[in-house]
């Protein structure tokens, strides 16, 4: 087969293969009447998903490969900062016919990525310290899995659990065990034991307690059997078995604190997601999130032109000409104004100039260095309370 997964090649992408059709019919009419503009479009973001407060502008480094590609002109937020609905975080600008086919690439990358680093962010402030590993590539195209996995990373995940996304990173791949390797020993603690036995000593030994049996008396045998080699216990028990889950990862907690096991950490996963963090971690150490990370509600960014040579114009429901976003970093007030517009005094523009007709003018950070920008925006962020039928 030539093809045996149904996937765009980086080559479709700089072709415009992937685009909606109707930039192609469009271009081929401007083209024939000989409408030829330079323009500016901003790219915003309208309303954030489920009464997001703030987001995360990720996928720019995916965008600006594209973007270099193309004789255009680039002003953005830099990747991983914080922003707000109605908030600008890119301009482009140049003859429309020499970005327009690349509309719909543009906006995925920027879209999905957004979404996955925003919902990693969330999960990251819900859990405060302890630690994260996203766990969620197997919901996702395979192919996309190294984007998923950088995003959620950048976004504040720890660790990443598959090894083409760890090797993207540079980090080393987390995991534990499946429950199929416990069935096939056929017994909890046999299956820890052989995993101790086999596997490099520098990885941390954590078992699966929830394959067979009740979780605290699978926990104890687990503990009992490996002593100081076991660094903690993991509950992925179904929501079918779970009942009150806080309720089980204290008894669990208790059985082991009271057996001299203080050591042993609590790891849970399947289902997690920032309110179930924040009901679970006065118990829990660490989480391993999944789908609520990779299946993230995508940013739903608009790209809209605001300037057709020189002259602000807009669609209806727009406002016209280059706009900024200003931001005062002692005291965190920001707004947005036109771009020309004398900015008030101790503010600067989060806006600024990226690439100018292939010429990168910025280099792209590294994933970790990213990660800490976004961890230091996020300290001390807010999430809102959803209500319980809206949480996934």
């Amino acid at each position: 087969m030539d093809k045996p997964f149904h996937i765009a090649t980086a080559q479709d992408i700089l072709e415009g293969k992937v685009t909606d059709i109707y930039f192609h019919r469009a271009m081929e009419v401007l083209k024939a009447k000989g409408v030829h503009a330079r323009v500016k479009a901003e790219i915003v973001v309208k309303r954030f998903p489920r009464n997001y407060p703030w987001a995360v502008l990720a996928g720019l480094d995916e965008a600006m490969a594209l973007l270099q590609t193309l004789p255009v002109k680039v002003k953005s937020m830099s990747e991983g900062t914080v922003f707000y609905a109605g908030e600008p975080v890119m301009v482009v600008e140049g003859l429309y016919g020499d970005f327009a086919i690349h509309e719909t690439a543009l906006l995925g990358f920027l879209c999905q990525a957004s979404g996955i680093a925003t919902k990693a962010a969330r999960v990251r402030v819900a859990a405060g310290e302890k630690p994260v590993v996203h766990f969620g590539a197997r919901r996702m195209h395979p192919a996309i899995t190294p984007m998923i996995d950088r995003n959620a990373y950048i976004g504040g995940c720890d660790g990443v659990a598959t090894v083409a996304g760890a090797e993207v990173l540079g980090i080393t791949a987390s995991g534990t065990m499946p429950h199929s390797m416990i069935l096939l020993f056929g017994d909890t603690v046999e299956a820890g034991k052989a995993f101790d036995e086999v596997i490099d000593p520098l990885v941390q030994r954590t078992v699966l307690i929830d394959t067979f049996g009740d979780e605290k008396f699978e926990s104890i045998r687990v503990a009992e059997a490996l002593g100081k080699k076991l660094f903690g216990v993991r509950l992925d028990t179904p929501s079918s078995r779970r009942g009150d889950f806080l309720a089980i990862c204290k008894e669990v907690r208790w059985e082991l604190d009271i057996r001299g096991f203080k050591n042993v950490k609590i790891l849970v996963s399947g289902g997690v997601n920032e309110f179930s963090i924040n009901e679970l971690n006065d118990v829990v150490d660490l989480y391993g999130v999944g789908t609520s990370i990779s299946s993230a509600p995508v940013l739903d960014f608009a790209l809209d032109i605001v300037e057709i040579d020189g002259t602000p114009v807009a669609k209806r429901g727009k406002f016209s000409g280059e706009k900024a976003v200003f931001l005062n970093k002692k005291t965190g007030e920001r707004y947005v104004d036109l771009a020309s517009a004398k900015r008030k005094k101790g503010f600067v523009s989060l806006l600024n100039s990226q690439l100018d007709k292939g010429n990168r003018l910025v280099a792209g950070a590294s994933p970790s260095e990213i990660r800490n920008y976004v961890l230091k925006q996020t300290k001390g962020l807010k999430l809102e309370i959803e209500p319980e039928s809206s949480r996934r």
